[in-house]
């Protein structure tokens, strides 16, 4: 299964990493049109464990994979860069309400 990342949900406290700021990201299968939301660690499990696709598409239509990604003290997070050299389209999403 394959999900589009809409929107995430960042809490308003200060982080190190503003990857683990992401409370939870919401989706939605085109495939089938449906929608939901789901917690950032569980969103990382889905994709690393259970062959899970998520993506982002950028303003130009690119569709970049989420990959999953762990902090130094074990945090568990996706993002769409494998370092941070480039803008990450996951960070550039709109809030969720």
């Amino acid at each position: 299964m394959s999900v589009r990342i809409l929107c995430i949900k960042t809490d308003a406290k200060l982080h190190k990493n503003p990857y683990v700021a992401i409370d939870s990201l919401e989706w939605v299968n085109e495939r089938i049109n449906v929608k939901g939301v789901t917690e950032r660690a569980k969103l990382y499990d889905w994709i690393k464990d259970a062959d899970g696709e998520a993506y982002v598409i950028d303003e130009y239509g690119n569709k970049t994979t989420l990959i999953p990604a762990l902090c130094p003290d074990g945090n568990k997070y996706v993002k769409t860069v494998s370092d941070e050299s480039k803008p990450d389209y996951l960070l550039a999403l709109p809030q969720s309400a």
